[in-house]
């Protein structure tokens, strides 16, 4: 397909005949370009055939993973718009076309890197911190989409694996209910929302259909995902697990060891109670703990005073329990219950975007910023 003269191109003066130089500025303008579903230059992924200029007339040979991608006229327009402004250009063809078997094997094999568990210890710099609770109905989910939106806006790359399959609601928390991933060459692309990439089981079921699987699917479906889930370059990935210390959370262990535990839990003591224990096994699977959150914590009232219609302290107790002489678990933030938290749930709209002032979505900042500060240090780990 011959592309069209670019809109509205900057009109340069007339560019040297076709050479080595010109084209490399016209390579060099199209690395910037990024795939929005592969997260990488279009350059890099070799979907740039050939790119030549002769006079002010750029020529930009394009190749699309398949016919029918659903970014083509994204893609198409970003190539102009990067090649238009290269000194020279006047007006822009892109020729647009389809990759060969060969040239999309070639792609994403490069994507894949030969490797099948993404995010175990030795194939990823990912930070990948594992969100859980000892019960569920504390809010462990409305943190993560929150914390990952609040991470987000710190400039972060973030995506969001729910594991919580018997119990998925990321996809609604994020507005996307009912979008369904794309798969490429078995590379499956999540939807995004609020520009966060998230996955979940729900995405492959059909409305209130029951997810019954057992010890091993469950174990085979974090294997997929952490093998066949196409996230791009993440800075952090976190990880919605299903309450308790149940298949799941053990299954997790054992392929992303290095996963840092975040307890979300209540100011309930029999929240506490149980919260502590998923703690304590993620230990036992050599998780660090990143720290607890007390969630449905303590609501600022009109005139001043505090509700605290679920007690109080369970937070706080939870990482005293949890703590060691080697280290010392602390409670990194209370999230208040809150009116706008519950509407932007239903809405899809994490309160971090829908009410910024809010004093849970001013928790849920100062949550993201200690995370940020307490990021590991990956001094000494292989960049491969």
């Amino acid at each position: 397909m011959m592309g069209t003269n670019a809109a509205g191109a900057a009109a340069h003066p007339s560019g040297p005949s076709p050479s080595a130089d010109s084209s490399q500025a016209l390579l060099t303008a199209l690395g910037r370009v990024i795939d929005p579903e592969l997260r990488r230059p279009i350059t890099a992924l070799g979907m740039v055939r050939s790119a030549r200029l002769d006079g002010g007339q750029a020529t930009v040979d394009l190749a699309l993973t398949v016919a029918w991608c659903p970014m083509a006229d994204r893609i198409e327009r970003d190539v102009r718009e990067a090649v238009a402004s290269v000194e020279g250009v006047t007006e822009v063809d892109v020729e647009v076309g389809v990759m060969s078997d060969e040239e999309r094997q070639a792609l994403f094999d490069r994507v894949r890197g030969g490797r099948h568990n993404r995010f175990g210890p030795d194939n990823t710099l990912t930070r990948v911190i594992a969100v859980g609770s000892g019960k569920g109905g504390v809010g462990k989910s409305t943190v993560t989409a929150n914390l990952a939106v609040a991470l987000r806006r710190h400039g972060l790359a973030v995506g969001i694996m729910d594991l919580d399959v018997h119990g998925f609601s990321i996809p609604g928390l994020l507005g996307i209910a009912g979008a369904r991933p794309n798969r490429v060459e078995g590379l499956v692309m999540p939807p995004r929302g609020h520009d966060v990439p998230a996955i979940s089981i729900g995405m492959f079921t059909e409305g209130t259909e029951p997810v019954s699987w057992r010890g091993p699917l469950l174990h085979r479906t974090i294997e997929q995902f952490l093998s066949d889930v196409w996230f791009g370059d993440l800075d952090v990935l976190l990880v919605d697990l299903p309450p308790g210390t149940g298949d799941i959370a053990i299954s997790f262990g054992q392929f992303v060891p290095q996963a840092e535990f975040l307890v979300v839990t209540t100011p309930q003591p029999a929240a506490a109670e149980v919260a502590v224990r998923a703690g304590l096994l993620a230990r036992r699977l050599g998780q660090p703990i990143a720290g607890v959150v007390e969630a449905m914590s303590a609501m600022p009232l009109p005139g001043g005073e505090l509700l605290e219609l679920f007690g109080a302290g369970g937070g706080a107790e939870t990482a005293r329990r949890l703590s060691t002489p080697q280290q010392e678990v602390e409670l990194l933030a209370s999230i208040p219950l809150s009116v706008a938290l519950r509407a932007g749930g239903d809405s899809g709209v994490p309160v971090v975007i829908g009410e910024p002032t809010d004093p849970a979505a001013v928790a849920f900042r100062a949550l993201a910023d200690r995370l940020v500060q307490r990021a590991p240090s990956r001094a000494g780990r292989s960049l491969l």
